[in-house]
């Protein structure tokens, strides 16, 4: 037995498209200002700060480019494929950015003046 094809009409799959690349060029500019407005925090955890946020601009890439390949897929199995594959890389990614950050909590690197 064959996987029924996903009927999407290339409408709706241009719309979706368009509306991730609105929603990412927003989050690009909020990141942007959040880390320009990142040095004019003094204090302790500016730097594990500064990580943690570029370690969720990461995710929220990796977020958008997931959506992207959703939006082309073509049946369920691909679908699921592409899920199961983008909650395994935000598992393993998830573990190294936390102890990365623990780590660098951890040895002092606070960001202490």
């Amino acid at each position: 037995m064959t996987e029924p094809k996903l009927e999407v009409p290339a409408e709706l799959r241009e719309l979706a498209e368009k509306s991730i690349d609105q929603a990412q060029k927003a989050f690009a500019l909020f990141f942007d200002a959040a880390g320009k407005s990142m040095p004019a925090l003094p204090g302790a955890g500016t730097e594990v700060s500064k990580q943690a946020l570029a370690f969720t601009e990461q995710n929220m890439k990796a977020a958008f480019e997931h959506a992207r390949k959703l939006v082309q897929a073509t049946d369920l199995q691909e679908a699921m494929q592409i899920q199961s594959e983008f909650l395994r890389s935000q598992f393993t990614n998830a573990g190294e950015h936390m102890r990365q950050i623990t780590g660098a909590w951890m040895s002092g690197d606070k960001g202490r003046s």
